[in-house]
């Protein structure tokens, strides 16, 4: 049997541990696809360590898919291979492809899936997946998560390098909203809400590097909130107040305690947010 040691020694990889190969999916835990994901990456590498980030993405949903992406990928080690199958079309045209960004790897379509990644990494490089002797025999048009996907993460797991499996490209698909917020001359930052978590909570792409302070008025369909917590639950005297709040992703969001602030605002994610500093 294959141990760690003559592993490393093949790939020439330093350390006790193989790269992690995070899963993220829209395939839920109900039916035997990320089963078979998983079987697909073991064949070709049976050590390789194997993370869910989460397989509850809403289904053909790229905009949530690239913020859990984003809000998570940094919380692993160098060297781990992320594999994000998303894929409304998969089967179609659209480019099987690998990015290698912030000393992390990431392997899925190119359907923008990986557009916050550009943005958080703008030294990344991506090469279009081609050298079809690492897919898996016989490819599903139905199924490129185990049949394409898995295994070259498996082989990047094992050492083989990103530019092995086809040519670079440097015209990704990205999606519409962007990461960035566009701040005005007179200070103003138009934002937009690029996710709304399952506690209603609406989070922004407004970040402390853009705002920093508390003096400052949010507008939502013209609605102000003018009320920061440090934490979800802190007192503020009106317990069903929206109030904003810096999240855990890094991210300003706006929230109600108790509730969701999406159904008290009535807004969906990509609804614009103005930060009034006047």
């Amino acid at each position: 049997m294959t141990n760690r040691r003559e592993v490393h020694k093949k790939t020439g990889r330093k350390g006790n541990h193989l790269p992690v190969i995070t899963l993220l999916t829209d395939f839920g835990t109900a039916d035997y696809f990320v089963g078979a994901v998983k079987g697909a990456i073991l064949s070709v590498n049976p050590l390789a360590a194997i993370a869910d980030i989460t397989h509850e993405i809403p289904p053909q949903d790229l905009e949530a898919a690239a913020f859990t992406l984003l809000a998570s990928y940094g919380t692993f080690p160098q060297g781990t291979i992320h594999v994000v199958v998303v894929d409304p079309g998969v089967g179609s045209t659209r480019r099987p492809i690998i990015v290698s960004a912030g000393e992390q790897f990431f392997v899925g379509p190119d359907n923008g899936n990986f557009t916050y990644i550009y943005d958080r990494e703008p030294s990344h490089q991506t090469f279009h997946v081609t050298a079809e002797k690492y897919f898996r025999r016989p490819t599903s048009t139905t199924f490129h998560g185990r049949d394409i996907f898995a295994p070259v993460a498996a082989a990047l797991s094992k050492g083989v390098k990103p530019k092995a499996f086809g040519p670079p490209v440097t015209d990704e698909v990205r999606l519409a909203t962007p990461l960035t917020p566009v701040v005005q001359k007179n200070g103003n930052v138009e934002g937009r809400i690029i996710h709304i978590d399952r506690f209603g909570n609406c989070i922004t792409n407004i970040t402390r590097d853009i705002f920093n302070d508390e003096d400052a008025t949010l507008l939502v369909k013209e609605k102000p909130i003018q009320t920061f917590r440090r934490f979800y639950g802190e007192d503020s005297g009106s317990p069903n107040e929206l109030f904003a709040i810096w999240g855990s992703a890094g991210f300003l969001e706006i929230a109600v305690n108790n509730g969701s602030a999406a159904l008290t605002l009535g807004v969906k994610r990509g609804e614009l947010v103005v930060l009034d500093r006047s």
